[in-house]
C-alpha cells in the first residue's frame, strides 16, 4: 500500500512540475509576442 501511495504522489509530481514549465512557456511566448506588438506600434 505504501508503494502505490509514494507511485501516486511521484506522478502527480511529476505532472504538477511539467504543468509549470508548460505554462511558464506559453507566459514568455505571450510577453515576446507583446513586445513585438508595442515595437510595431
Amino acid at each position: 500500500m505504501t508503494n502505490r501511495i509514494a507511485a501516486i504522489a511521484l506522478a502527480a509530481l511529476t505532472l504538477a512540475t511539467a504543468a509549470c514549465n508548460t505554462v511558464e512557456g506559453a507566459g514568455e511566448d505571450l510577453q515576446s509576442a507583446s513586445r513585438e506588438v508595442k515595437e510595431e506600434i
